[in-house]
């Protein structure tokens, strides 16, 4: 009579894309975080004046002439949360081993990025003033044009997921986990900027 011996441990998930976009998140919060708070010390330095009838200070940092499109602002926010929605259902759709819906997501995904993409670049078409003609404006492209950089490697992060899983690797998540938690980087980085930037001013 023979026995069986009993089954060896299975070995353990790979996760290195998903640390690695976790480290790579990090940094992202960093960066943004240092340059919101540089914005608001440039904000809160800004030099003073009265009203021509004397009621009132007026803080010189936002030119007069610049005219913010948050109409595009608040779009933009909207198209990367539902972004982090297809996103979350790729990773779902990967748990269960269903490439159709897992490519699906992760096109849709990389979509509403290039959807987000266009009105950040609509905004710095419409709003009007140049990089070296104030503060406010270094500050702003230097902010906006960062965020639309890390939006162009989410967007190629969703090109290289869907071929990862169009080439028959959805069993093996850690991309589409992966992507979808850059997103939700991505989605918080932009939730930040877009209350100190387009709200606050």
């Amino acid at each position: 009579m023979s026995i069986a011996l009993p089954a060896g441990p299975q070995p353990s998930p790979n996760r290195r894309v998903t640390i690695g976009t976790a480290v790579f998140g990090a940094g992202i919060a960093a960066m943004i975080g240092s340059m919101l708070a540089i914005w608001l010390k440039f904000r809160a330095d800004a030099p003073t004046r009265e009203s021509s009838d004397g009621l009132k200070i007026i803080k010189d940092w936002l030119p007069a002439d610049v005219v913010i499109p948050e109409t595009a602002a608040n779009v933009m926010l909207v198209t990367l949360v539902v972004a982090c929605v297809m996103g979350q259902w790729a990773s779902y759709a990967a748990r269960r081993h269903d490439r159709s819906h897992t490519s699906i997501a992760i096109a849709l995904t990389g979509f509403f990025g290039l959807a987000a993409l266009n009105a950040q670049f609509f905004i710095f078409r419409e709003i009007g003033i140049g990089v070296a003609d104030s503060a406010y404006g270094a500050m702003f492209f230097a902010i906006c044009g960062v965020l639309a950089l890390l939006i162009t490697i989410g967007v190629v992060y969703s090109v290289a997921a869907w071929f990862r899983v169009i080439g028959g690797r959805v069993t093996d998540g850690d991309a589409v986990y992966g992507h979808a938690l850059y997103w939700y980087i991505l989605t918080a980085a932009m939730t930040a900027v877009w209350l100190v930037v387009y709200v606050q001013k």
